[in-house]
């Protein structure tokens, strides 16, 4: 076969910026793995080579550090990434979960001080053990401090209420 019979089958044409892009994913996800405990390196899909090589980078100064990266890079070709990357997300996914929640009660918060339509109504119904007098005033106080410039202590009262609510400790 020639060089042409490679060009006109599209199945063998890869790109040498794919090919670029596919090498700096392999040395991000081996920096990923560096910033982790060596305890919790120990139990990730790795070879015994890549192991050792990921927990002397962190003892490397910057460019040190940044030669090593690019060995385990290398490294990286021989690994399951695949693998390696659910094992991190495994790890991460509580993480995500919880900024999840976070950010929905933020989002709560803000919707409830600033009178959004029918947020009041919907998480009133979506608890059954709230209690509804205790959170109006939370909100009215809240309402308050932000027209008067006040620092946000009700806000703050507000969202711990909603994190206890959500969470089912309801401990007003």
């Amino acid at each position: 076969m020639t060089d042409e019979d490679f060009e006109d089958d599209e199945e063998f044409v890869i790109s040498k910026s794919s090919i670029k892009r596919e090498m700096q994913a392999l040395r991000d996800l081996g920096k990923e793995l560096v910033e982790q405990t060596p305890a919790l390196l120990k139990k990730m899909p790795i070879s015994e080579d890549l192991l050792e090589n990921l927990l002397q980078a962190k003892k490397f100064s910057k460019k040190a550090l940044k030669r090593q990266l690019q060995h385990i890079g290398v490294l990286m070709r021989d690994e399951d990434a695949e693998a390696i990357r659910k094992a991190l997300d495994r790890i991460y996914k509580p993480q995500k979960e919880e900024v999840k929640a976070f950010h929905e009660i933020e989002k709560w918060r803000d919707g409830l001080i600033a009178g959004e339509e029918g947020l009041l109504a919907e998480i009133t119904g979506r608890f059954e053990n709230i209690d509804h007098q205790h959170l109006n005033q939370l909100i009215r106080n809240a309402k308050k401090e932000k027209e008067k410039n006040k620092p946000p202590k009700s806000a703050r009262s507000l969202f711990k209420y909603l994190i206890d609510l959500r969470s089912g400790n309801n401990s007003a």
